[in-house]
């Protein structure tokens, strides 16, 4: 049994879609041969659950203790989605997320009335956290680090719904592990629209030598990542990804804009090329989105996105929780190159 792990590495000797959610140790239910109990209950979840009073938990996993407040509150009014459910998706999801946290400043988004409700950003890492959650200080800002899934459901239960994070780890906030650009559309375009740039994009990048991943982003656009993992900086990144995006408005006038002025965007497709700065986060990979319904920004397939762009249904490209802890069960993790892929930077003119 482990007690408090936390993430070390990637593993050679399995393929990233080898990876399956599982819950293990400590956490791992008692098999009782009932095939009818719900893996999002607290008892599916947690090695050991006391139930309090005001719909109130005292739960243990990984030999943590925490206690759990208004299980049965509604975040997303339009499905009923609760903050157990909340907790349960991160609880389950955990597995596969925590590799794209570790060592990440995490911005919380709060919504401690609903997604239809005031939220706030946190930066800076709630005073009242449990000892045992990690934080790292950059500048004046006492960040939270996601390292393990206590921490995870700790902050599910902050009612903390989106986890926006850094392109770098925290050692190295001045060099980013990796280039974002996120296509947003301006209505009445959209995702359909967003997959049209990002398979040019991708071959854009493949004409570079570079890998690219796509995933959504859990609300109406498409984000495409560019893995580096070697020693550079934003001065480098920032106006490679500029270049980049004005190459793609030059090739695409009709329907890609570079700049974020207003009266250009109806129609067309931003290439927001800015979030690659050490000051920006993004939604992170599996993070849930308040939406009106519980999205979830899912890693894709380049066959994906190409199927929702031929059969122009942005459906394909839209998942709830379930769907994506469905996915991951049986795709593994299909964003884990992020993190191990070596490129360097080309030339671009």
């Amino acid at each position: 049994i482990m007690r408090a792990p936390s993430f070390k590495g990637l593993r050679e000797d399995k393929s990233p879609r080898e990876v399956r959610i599982e819950v293990v140790g400590e956490d791992a239910p008692e098999a009782s041969g009932d095939s009818d109990v719900d893996p999002s209950s607290p008892e599916a979840l947690f090695a050991s659950v006391e139930r309090l009073a005001a719909a109130a938990l005292l739960v243990l996993t990984e030999g943590r203790e925490l206690k759990i407040t208004n299980w049965d509150k509604v975040l997303y009014p339009a499905t009923g989605f609760t903050k157990g459910d909340l907790v349960g998706y991160y609880a389950r999801i955990a597995a596969v997320v925590l590799p794209h946290l570790h060592d990440r400043p995490l911005t919380l988004k709060r919504y401690p009335n609903g997604v239809d409700e005031k939220y706030f950003y946190e930066k800076q890492s709630p005073s009242h956290r449990p000892d045992w959650v990690q934080t790292v200080r950059i500048g004046d800002i006492n960040y939270t680090l996601a390292q393990d899934r206590p921490t995870l459901i700790w902050l599910a239960n902050l009612a903390d719904v989106e986890l926006h994070t850094s392109l770098s780890l925290a050692g190295r906030p001045e060099r980013p592990t990796m280039m974002v650009f996120d296509l947003d559309p301006g209505a009445p375009a959209g995702i359909v629209e967003c997959c049209e740039v990002g398979l040019v994009l991708h071959g854009l990048f493949e004409q570079l030598g570079l890998e690219s991943v796509a995933k959504t982003s859990g609300s109406k656009g498409l984000q495409v990542y560019v893995p580096l993992n070697v020693p550079v900086d934003y001065r480098a990144t920032k106006p490679f990804a500029k270049r980049v995006a004005e190459v793609l408005e030059q090739r695409l006038p009709e329907l890609v804009v570079s700049r974020m002025t207003k009266r250009l965007r109806p129609g067309k497709v931003l290439v927001d090329w800015s979030q690659n700065d050490e000051h920006k986060t993004t939604a992170n990979v599996y993070s849930l989105r308040a939406r009106e319904r519980p999205t979830v920004s899912t890693p894709v397939t380049w066959d994906e996105v190409a199927a929702c762009r031929e059969q122009r249904d942005e459906g394909l490209l839209t998942f709830e929780s379930d769907e994506m802890l469905v996915r991951a069960d049986e795709q593994g993790d299909l964003f884990a190159r992020v993190l191990s892929v070596k490129q360097q930077l080309p030339a671009l003119r």
